[in-house]
């Protein structure tokens, strides 16, 4: 690359944020801007002394950097990207500038599905690394054995997260259709990104054109129990190996043992055992996740004990089921959700970790997914699990184009749950959160956090209006 300075519109999105580190570690100088910075992206940042400037705003781009980057999240009318096509500022989208600058020449294996993707690549990216291969590799979250969500090596694999998620303003085609992938990992396929796709053909159409350009001498693995997933892989023109529960698939998984502490299971390849597996993760889905690495990293030649070593020590992502805090006996729990799926799996896995203990659901709809009543019956279903549900109302964009008759029922969504027997409320804000959800928390209950934002910054809000609250109570 000739240009010395770049400037990213939307810098702390996570792919967006980790992209600037990857070009800062290339010696370039770069800075951008966003609409409202937030852990942990926003911290991550300021680690790498990158400057985050805020609000939008032209006087952001004087004097002009050589090159900007847009985010997929900007669009016409935000004030940069307009005094840049007014300027004639040379532009480029994230996706395209990763590919020619950084998977070009290497091994490109692409993690995607609609759920799941940022852990499994960062379970492949560990184990990769755990086998002294010093891959590169770029996740859409804070990899914990990293203390990164990026690597830039001279290793030969790059693996990424593959987001189908549209590329830009003036690229509306999926992100990873750039990543020309040899290898790829398919999770799921459901409808997801309402706010981009149509219907779920349309996300079919988009993963079916991933997997069209994989090659010959690739490999494409994917989960056995979707039938999404078997449509778009069934004219794949390379090996595709399937994996999950079902007794015919290439990588079998069997005898799962879910701790308190720990999951186990055995894996068989083709009807022979392969070797067996533990992890201090939670849940049926994570079990999924690590076995579509393993079958990743057995393509490319690392031995099954080095694997099983490596996910041993594998710690997690951050926002994933990530422990905040425990304050008098209660667990709190941040989990990125976006769909009623992941929060299903979710709520699933902490009913068994936690087996026994009451759990919360503290929800913000905000994905453009979550937003929607699209999934409304579903979002019911999922949060059915939890034993005391409670829901922000539903986030606003300045940007809406959302209509009120699309627009999440929040109370009939509380009302539905209370008809089952799950106690739930809606309240407006974190500070209401907060003030009504302390006094009713006992030793024993868990808090799961469930949004793919800031929720202003109820994560480290509510630890501490909790800390305060039993230091009130001990003192009494």
């Amino acid at each position: 690359m000739k240009a010395r300075s770049i400037h990213l519109i939307g810098i702390c999105g996570t792919a967006m944020a980790s992209l600037a580190g990857m070009l800062k570690a290339r010696g370039l100088d770069v800075r951008g801007s966003d609409r409202a910075a937030y852990p942990p992206m926003s911290t991550f940042l300021d680690s790498l002394g990158i400057a985050v400037l805020q609000p939008f705003s032209e006087r952001n781009l004087i004097p002009a950097p050589d090159v900007v980057v847009v985010g997929n999240a900007i669009s016409r009318g935000n004030p940069e990207l307009e005094y840049l096509l007014d300027q004639r500022i040379p532009f480029v989208s994230m996706a395209e500038l990763i590919h020619q600058e950084f998977i070009r020449g290497h091994h490109s294996l692409v993690i995607a599905g609609t759920h799941g993707k940022t852990t499994t690549t960062s379970m492949a990216a560990w184990i990769f690394e755990f086998a002294g291969r010093n891959p590169s590799f770029l996740v859409g979250g804070i990899a914990e054995n990293f203390g990164s969500s990026f690597a830039v090596t001279d290793g030969r694999e790059f693996i990424i997260e593959g987001d189908e998620y549209d590329t830009a303003f003036f690229d509306k085609g999926p992100k990873f259709l750039h990543y020309f992938p040899d290898s790829v990992i398919l999770t799921s396929v459901e409808f997801d990104h309402a706010d981009i796709y149509r219907d779920l053909d349309a996300v079919k159409l988009a993963f079916k054109r991933l997997v069209n350009l994989v090659p010959r001498r690739g490999r494409v693995i994917a989960w056995d129990a979707c039938p999404n997933v078997s449509e778009c892989v069934e004219r794949a023109f390379c090996p595709v190996e399937r994996y999950g529960f079902q007794s015919d698939s290439f990588w079998r998984i069997e005898h799962v043992q879910y701790g308190a502490e720990s999951t186990r299971w055995i894996l068989f390849r083709e009807g022979r055992h392969f070797a067996e597996f533990e992890f201090s993760l939670a849940g049926e889905y994570n079990v999924l996740n690590a076995t579509a690495a393993v079958a990743l990293a057995d393509s490319c030649g690392i031995p099954a004990e080095t694997i099983a070593q490596a996910l041993r020590g594998f710690l997690s992502v951050k926002r994933r089921l990530e422990v905040r805090a425990e304050i008098a006996g209660i667990t709190i729990i941040d989990d990125f959700a976006h769909h009623p799926t992941a929060i299903r799996a979710t709520l699933g896995a902490l009913r068994a970790r936690y087996a026994g203990r009451r759990l919360w659901a503290i929800l913000e709809p905000r994905s453009n997914t979550l937003r929607r009543n699209i999934f409304q019956q579903e979002l019911v279903e999922s949060l059915a699990l939890a034993d005391e549900v409670v829901i922000a109302g539903v986030f606003f964009k300045t940007t809406d184009a959302l209509k009120p008759e699309e627009r999440l029922d929040v109370e009939r969504v509380v009302a539905d749950l209370n008809a089952r027997g799950v106690a739930a409320m809606q309240l407006p804000d974190v500070a209401a959160i907060i003030s009504t959800v302390i006094p009713k928390l006992a030793a024993g209950d868990v808090l799961a956090i469930l949004s793919n934002g800031g929720f202003d910054g109820i994560y480290e809000k509510l630890p501490a209006a909790l800390q305060l609250h039993a230091e009130k109570l001990c003192g009494s």
